[in-house]
């Protein structure tokens, strides 16, 4: 009787990775130059469903991680967010200067025009993780803006 319900539990599981639970648009990573250890990844996040996004990872860097920034009397701050929680059907913005994926430890530069790719780890109301592969174009500003780059991660 258990191994029917372990198959049927593992299934249920596996089946929940492989749809997409969360509408990711405008995603992209900033590009770097040679000896830039970090950078940002951005994008719009729609869950189906509430949920959160619990976890990053990437081959390109030793470590990434959710961060948010914010003003603190006049002092722009950046921190770690354990978890981003993302409301049903509302769409959550990461981007430069509010939340986004903070990419620390890059094992090699970021040029124009590259891909990285990122798997987004996801967790649903009732515990269900699931996960999301990306495939991200380096840039140096969001898909069809205009004007300078933004510099929330040039001296990060």
């Amino acid at each position: 009787m258990i191994k029917p319900l372990l198959t049927a539990a593992l299934l249920t599981t596996w089946a929940s990775m492989a749809s997409a639970q969360v509408d990711i648009t405008d995603a992209w990573v900033r590009a770097t130059v040679q000896g830039q250890k970090a950078t940002g990844a951005f994008m719009n996040l729609t869950a189906k469903t509430d949920s959160r996004l619990v976890g990053v990872q990437t081959e390109a860097a030793a470590v990434a991680e959710i961060h948010e920034m914010k003003m603190e009397k006049d002092v722009m701050r950046m921190q770690r967010v354990p978890a981003l929680a993302l409301p049903a059907g509302k769409t959550v913005s990461l981007k430069p200067g509010s939340y986004h994926v903070m990419l620390m430890g890059l094992k090699e530069p970021l040029p124009l025009d590259s891909h990285v790719q990122l798997t987004l780890i996801f967790e649903d109301a009732k515990g269900v993780k699931s996960q999301q592969e990306l495939h991200l174009m380096t840039t140096q500003n969001a898909p069809g803006a205009t004007g300078k780059p933004a510099d929330a991660h040039h001296n990060h």
